[in-house]
């Protein structure tokens, strides 16, 4: 099947699967670094879909970090194969400090709340012990750190490492090991569970800088920036001038209307022509020199919510 034809029709089949489980979900951006963003509740994910996982590079990957940590979002690769071979099903993979995982494991995760067990790391495949548990039950069997590894033919070390979490085990181990004292032992990985908070570059604007604001530059995305209010910890979706001619504008207002409403965020237009009003189909417009006259981030976020209308 051709590659673009195959990737295409998986994202249409994850785009599906989460309208239809409760998810508010963007539009489709195959131009971006991610591909959609998805909200349920206080769940914010944030999605790219490719065939062969290996075709992400360091700074895709970084980028689409750095959008996440931003708006407090999981991101998540959803993949059909490696290089070598399709990915197998229940198994989370990793590119570049981001979960991958197989489209069927998205949908078991999605409609059954099913998350998997295994971690496929250089070497072979692991799990997590529920090292508290484990400790727990071996004492009320009375069996000893050294009766418990030779019975799981492992060393009295290992188990150590395992009730410590210290070490991952294999899923043959791990497999013994609930056989022995008849309980699952093995922990689900959350991924859909709050990303590590990560250094993000945030440098100051010009005139935003001035009232509170931090911008983080994006590359490949739908919008210019992210304003990243200091103090507030507050995002704005921003679109800066860059000479565009309202036609264009007109159209860039689509993703930032849209995103603005899956992500909960802010959106604004920062423009000089003055021929647009106050408003850019629903997208607030302030012009540069009004920032000017502001002596807070509060007048900014304040003129975006007089301005804006989502409805």
């Amino acid at each position: 099947m051709d590659k673009s034809v195959r990737r295409e029709h998986v994202l249409r089949e994850i785009h599906g699967l989460l309208a239809s489980n409760g998810f508010e979900t963007s539009g489709i951006y195959e131009r971006s670094c991610f591909d959609l963003m998805a909200r349920r509740k206080l769940l914010l994910l944030l999605l790219k879909v490719l065939v062969n996982i290996d075709g992400i590079n360091s700074l895709q990957a970084h980028e689409i970090k750095t959008i996440a940590h931003t708006f407090i979002a999981s991101p998540l690769l959803v993949g059909v194969k490696s290089k070598t071979e399709y990915l197998e099903e229940d198994v989370v993979y990793e590119r570049h400090g981001i979960p991958v995982v197989a489209p069927e494991t998205f949908r078991n995760m999605v409609v059954d709340g099913e998350y998997p067990e295994i971690i496929a790391d250089r070497g072979g495949y692991y799990v997590h012990i529920d090292g508290e548990t484990l400790r727990r039950v071996r004492e009320e069997y009375n069996l000893s750190l050294k009766d418990l590894a030779d019975l799981a033919h492992v060393s009295r070390k290992t188990i150590y490492k395992y009730e410590n979490g210290l070490a991952r085990a294999s899923p043959e181990t791990a497999m013994i090991l609930e056989q022995i004292l008849d309980i699952r032992i093995t922990l689900s990985i959350d991924i859909f569970g709050a990303p590590e908070r990560e250094d993000i570059e945030i440098k100051p604007s010009g005139k935003l800088a001035d009232i509170g604001f931090g911008m983080i530059e994006t590359r490949k995305t739908p919008f210019d920036a992210l304003a990243k209010e200091l103090k507030l910890d507050s995002t704005v979706i921003t679109n800066l001038e860059k000479e565009r001619d309202p036609r264009t504008l007109k159209r860039m207002a689509i993703p930032l209307r849209d995103l603005s409403l899956v992500s909960g965020s802010d959106s604004v237009f920062i423009i000089d022509n003055p021929r647009i009003k106050e408003n850019l189909e629903g997208i607030p417009v302030i012009k540069s020199w009004e920032i000017n006259d502001m002596e807070s981030s509060r007048e900014f976020l304040k003129a975006i919510a007089e301005r804006k209308d989502y409805n």
